[in-house]
């Protein structure tokens, strides 16, 4: 068995975040092949966590691995995009309800002050800063529900979703009213408030599914 040092290790994982967010941003496009000694150029890191972090990916299905081919970035399919909603709709309320329920201090405190970014939204941020910022609420979310199973699950089907969005970006309206739709999410789970979180987790659910349909 090989096992990571923890310098190759923590390598491996800044590997797996910078290619990860590549994919789900398409600056990776779909379906193309993947150069390890182009990754390795513009990362500036050996070949060997360049690997493990494609390996994982892999596992994640955002890389394909033929024999004899080689690796590509997974293609982008529409089609999964009904599958995935039913899928995040279960996980994400449950996920929702969990947060409200078992939320630390140290959970409630991120909390505020992500509700306090919310409400100084203005209508001119960026794409890029209102993505981010929905990113960290959902993460948080997950890391709130102190399962680190369902969280690990929730982040994988989160970056699915996200390759959607972003293959509809410039197509989508309201992107700014959707992130601030998270204030009530932010504010049951502050209130220690599962039903309500649920309901608005599953309003937010259901409204980027039909956004994005609008979109495509």
């Amino acid at each position: 068995m090989h096992i990571l040092s923890r310098e190759s290790s923590s390598l491996s994982e800044a590997a797996y975040s910078r290619i990860r967010s590549m994919i789900i941003t398409l600056e990776l496009e779909p379906g193309s092949l993947i150069s390890e000694s182009a990754l390795m150029s513009t990362l500036k890191m050996g070949r060997t966590p360049i690997r493990e972090a494609l390996r994982s990916l892999a596992n994640e299905k955002l890389v394909e691995v033929y024999p004899r081919r080689g690796m590509f970035v997974s293609r982008v399919d529409v089609a999964n995009l009904s599958q995935l909603s039913e899928t995040r709709a279960v996980l994400e309320i449950k996920a929702a309800e969990l947060a409200a329920t078992r939320s630390t201090a140290a959970d409630q405190e991120i909390t505020k002050a992500l509700i306090k970014e919310i409400n100084a939204i203005k209508g001119d941020l960026d794409m890029p800063t209102l993505i981010g910022l929905d990113q960290r609420i959902h993460h948080h979310i997950y890391q709130c529900t102190h399962n680190e199973f369902l969280a690990s699950a929730l982040d994988n089907y989160y970056a699915h979703a996200l390759r959607i969005w972003f293959l509809a970006l410039d197509r989508v309206e309201h992107l700014a009213d959707a992130i601030i739709e998270h204030r009530a999410l932010l504010e049951a789970i502050a209130s220690n408030d599962p039903k309500a979180a649920s309901k608005a987790m599953k309003e937010h659910v259901e409204g980027f599914e039909s956004e994005i349909r609008k979109s495509l």
